[in-house]
């Protein structure tokens, strides 16, 4: 990283120049004895003063024990150091050094307009004059995060004997890096990002940023939510005046505009030294509201700093110290360094079987591979693929999207129904090391928009509908079409080609050539395999990242589950299922439905799939099974035949109710109805089968089996005040969060890295299994049989002054009184005088929200055992679409707070 002054003479005039001062008293947050007056070299050789803040001036921390090592922390544009007083608060044993830039905050106005080398060259000196030595972690917002970067790269060839040299001794020790809405790089030639556009405009540069502090009260205006009042004033107190905005001018004015813009090459030099950062630790934290620093400035961090922690704080913008737990995520994260640092023993590592080794063994086969049904509306007919067709045309397309640039460890949306066409293009990309990004179009616009971009794909496959949202919506990615499109839709789209193309492309690159001399190397075990987003039916979609080996495992562990192998196919109605039948060698029947809404499965589709598919065993959603029994009027002779002959029907995705089960034998009779329980991020947990769950008879909440092979299940207790502790336990009858071990546990979940951690704090007694721990969210209890009892979600637990009230049980109860279809149980109120109340379905729907009548409000009360304050009765209670079951309880609650305080016209 070079130093040294620019030499092209500066387009922002120099404002006047100013000495440094204190702050004010009484800025809200601030310490008076924080701030002090630091004297240094800059960049020029000239003696300059800063202000900094300064949690530990003489090494020690608030223990007058040594501290562990300095936060050196660096304010962007237009903010200053007051950015990070609760870091500054909160650090305990680590120092916290954070300087106002020159011509910023309360620091030296120098008269000059600064460039990116200067400012990374004044920090070296004030660095030197500070005297901090040992480990320093940098951390940088916005243009401070630039600033740190190319701090780190310099200090990085410093110790590695290149650039500024000063002895070991004196010298800090680069031992972090953490990122705050920050880039790393900006491509020449392009135009400044969002808002910046206009403020760089040389008629509106002064304008906005200097002669006005237009430029800084906007920036305080986009916070979520907006600051207090007090607070955006301590923000703009350095800023009185406009000569004291000089210095916000000349960062804005700084921003790369053009190829011959002077601060482009110190750019470019930043970018290059990222890279060298590779065995440096690395935090990056960001905020998605941003409209300055957007998804693409994420997406550049993470490819030069792969091993970095990533967590996206959503809801969060620009500002991000803010409008997030900064503070709090950067002293975790240095938390579990020192825990990982101090770990010991490798990780346990099982046998590896590829994906997609099964269509290479079944390669000669012409037996079926994929299966799907279509009505005559959607073309009719039956679509047969062999495995002989399946490994071609995944092999071609494997040759072909490398040809095309889909490199190994790039990610590729995919946005195409289940079926043979996502089936070969989901193992081409496992083939060739590229990471599907799989999720589930039932999110809706909204949800499937947040999962597309939040993951940021390098490509998206898509169908014509994917495409056109892709293109409306801004998702990122080149873009391949799927299935028929004309060439307008291709157009209009951007796409470049066709599935179709480029299986033709690898069919020629392989003709006359072995797969060996065309295909890369097969990836890691351990690299990335897939990104799998949750069903968002209990919160905002997660992206769950499996690794190769625990990809195979996980299709493993379900063909062990659910009986599927070679010599038994499966007619899937739930998505996740039939994208891990190849990989067990097992056929796979696709139903005629819409898979992104399972409840369209009747009862005639479900045949004519168990018909063509020649199979046993069926697998689908909760919803699915509903609407199969709820149109089973409607089937012919034929088709009550062919359902009569399965054997084999699982349900799962939701804990699914002994009543549906039971229904569903008077269909099926040969059929052992079986519900696996897990989630997308360990699938299958437990095993249970409908005799089973009839020989548990009546308990608290929905009796899910046993551990299947490989998994442990253990109890995380629940407190007084209804969080779940870090200890786990295996005692029977015990209430708490629900924690898997198992090797095919999730590696992670993507860009999250707070909720992964949380997800797998675990203190556990030795001998509990290997693999990953991972907390699902549920809450339940182990019965003295070992069985596994859903008593609800941790998140809908009612909390009251006289105890936790978990909410499965006393639904199940009130949904047994007469007349009552399905229940939710919440509490309205303050804790230490919350009220229970169950508001409810009428087996014959209501027009409109009511108060139940006193006999029936009695009955439940009497049936769940609890002093409710109310039974409301709903016309009907928000479900999600994907499993129709699970109630959404928190939106629930918050529509009884505000019925009960008697707000009129209250919409469910």
């Amino acid at each position: 990283m070079t130093t040294a002054p620019a030499t092209t003479t500066p387009t922002t005039p120099a404002a006047p120049s100013a000495p440094a001062e204190l702050p004010p008293p009484g800025l809200p947050g601030l310490r008076p004895e924080w701030s002090r007056l630091v004297e240094a070299v800059d960049a020029d050789g000239t003696r300059r003063t800063w202000h900094v803040l300064d949690s530990a001036p003489g090494g020690t921390g608030g223990t007058g024990q040594p501290v562990r090592g300095t936060l050196l922390c660096l304010h962007g544009n237009p903010t200053w150091s007051y950015l990070w007083r609760e870091l500054l608060a909160r650090a305990g044993d680590w120092r916290v050094v954070a300087p106002d830039h020159l011509d910023m905050g309360f620091s030296e106005r120098t008269g000059t307009a600064r460039r990116l080398a200067q400012r990374v060259g004044d920090l070296q000196g004030l660095v030197a004059a500070l005297g901090l030595t040992g480990p320093v972690v940098v951390v940088g917002h916005d243009w401070g995060g630039v600033i740190a970067l190319g701090w780190a790269a310099a200090e990085r060839r410093r110790a590695n004997g290149s650039g500024r040299h000063r002895a070991a001794g004196d010298a800090p020790r680069l031992d972090g890096v953490v990122l705050c809405n920050t880039a790393a790089s900006h491509p020449a030639g392009t135009p400044p990002p969002g808002p910046l556009r206009l403020a760089t405009l040389p008629g509106l540069l002064p304008l906005l940023t200097s002669r006005t502090d237009a430029f800084l009260r906007t920036t305080l205006a986009i916070t979520h939510p907006r600051l207090p009042a007090d607070v955006a004033a301590a923000y703009r107190a350095p800023y009185r005046t406009p000569a004291r905005r000089g210095g916000v001018e000349a960062f804005v004015a700084d921003v790369p505009t053009g190829t011959q813009h002077p601060t482009q090459a110190t750019l470019d030099d930043v970018a290059a030294g990222t890279a060298e950062l590779a065995d440096v630790d690395a935090l990056v934290l960001w905020g998605p509201r941003d409209p300055v620093f957007g998804e693409q400035f994420l997406r550049d961090l993470r490819r030069r700093l792969p091993h970095a922690a990533v967590h996206r704080f959503e809801g969060a913008g620009h500002l991000l110290p803010e409008d997030a737990d900064v503070s709090g995520a950067v002293l975790t994260w240095l938390s579990d360094r020192e825990e990982r640092r101090a770990a010991t023993g490798p990780a346990a590592t099982a046998a590896h079987r590829p994906p997609w080794r099964a269509l290479v063994e079944r390669a000669g086969s012409d037996a079926d591979a994929v299966v799907e049904v279509r009505a005559a509306a959607g073309g009719g007919g039956v679509r047969r693929i062999s495995w002989r067709l399946l490994h071609r045309r995944t092999t071609e397309l494997a040759a072909g999207l490398a040809a095309h640039g889909v490199r190994p460890g790039q990610r590729v949306s995919l946005l195409v129904p289940p079926g043979a066409d996502l089936t070969a293009v989901l193992y081409a990309c496992l083939r060739i090391g590229a990471v599907p990004v799989i999720a589930d179009a039932g999110l809706g616009v909204r949800g499937l928009t947040r999962a597309v971009a939040g993951a940021g794909p390098d490509h998206v496959i898509a169908v014509r509908k994917g495409l056109l949202a892709a293109r409306a919506l801004g998702w990122p990615g080149r873009r391949i079409a799927a299935g028929p499109v004309s060439g307008a839709v291709l157009r209009l789209t951007g796409a470049t080609t066709t599935l179709l193309q480029v299986a033709e492309l690898g069919a020629r690159l392989l003709a006359g050539r072995g797969a060996g001399e065309v295909l890369p190397p097969e990836p890691d075990p351990d690299a990335d395999a897939a990104v799998i987003f949750t069903s968002g039916s209990t919160g905002p979609a997660k992206g769950v990242v499996y690794t190769h080996r625990q990809f195979a495992l996980l299709a493993a562990a379900m063909g062990a589950t659910i009986r599927t192998d070679p010599e038994h196919g499966l007619v899937s109605a739930f998505a996740p299922f039939a994208l891990f039948g190849p990989a067990l060698g097992a056929t796979c029947v696709v139903p005629d439905m819409d898979v992104t809404r399972p409840a369209t499965l009747t009862a005639a589709a479900l045949a004519d799939a168990v018909v063509a598919g020649g199979s046993g065993s069926a697998f689908l959603s909760p919803a699915s099974l509903a609407n199969v029994l709820a149109t089973a009027d409607a089937l012919t002779a034929a088709q009550r035949e062919a359902l009569a002959g399965v054997t084999t029907l699982l349900s799962a995705g939701a804990p699914v109710h002994p009543d549906l089960q039971r229904r569903a034998r008077q269909l099926m009779p040969l059929a052992v109805p079986r519900s696996p329980y897990g989630a997308t991020e360990v699938l299958p947990a437990t095993d249970v089968s409908l005799e089973e769950v009839l020989a548990a008879g009546a308990g608290e909440g929905i009796c899910v089996g046993t551990p299947v092979p490989g998994v442990t299940v253990v109890i995380a207790p629940l407190a007084e005040d209804g969080t779940a502790a870090e200890e786990v336990v295996a005692r029977a009858g015990v209430t708490g969060e629900v924690v898997v071990r198992a090797e095919h546990v999730k590696d992670r979940y993507d860009q999250l890295w707070l909720t992964h951690r949380a997800s797998t704090r675990v203190r556990a007694p030795g001998g509990l299994g290997t693999g990953r721990w991972h907390r699902t969210g549920d809450v339940g209890h182990l019965d003295a049989e070992g069985r596994l009892w859903i008593e609800g979600r941790l998140a809908h637990v009612v909390v009251t002054g006289d105890g936790v009230v978990t909410p499965v049980g006393p639904e199940q109860r009130a949904e047994a009184v007469a007349g009552i279809a399905r229940a939710a149980l919440v509490g309205v109120g303050p804790r230490a005088v919350r009220q229970l109340l169950v508001v409810a379905e009428r087996a014959e729907p209501v027009r409109r929200t009511t108060v139940a009548a006193p006999p029936l409000a009695r009955a439940v009360r009497a049936a769940t055992g609890l002093d409710l304050v109310a039974v409301l009765l709903v016309p009907a209670l928000p479900v999600d679409v994907r499993h129709n079951s699970k109630i959404d309880r928190a939106r629930v609650g918050r529509w009884a707070e505000r019925v009960l305080a008697g707000e009129a016209g209250v919409a469910l």
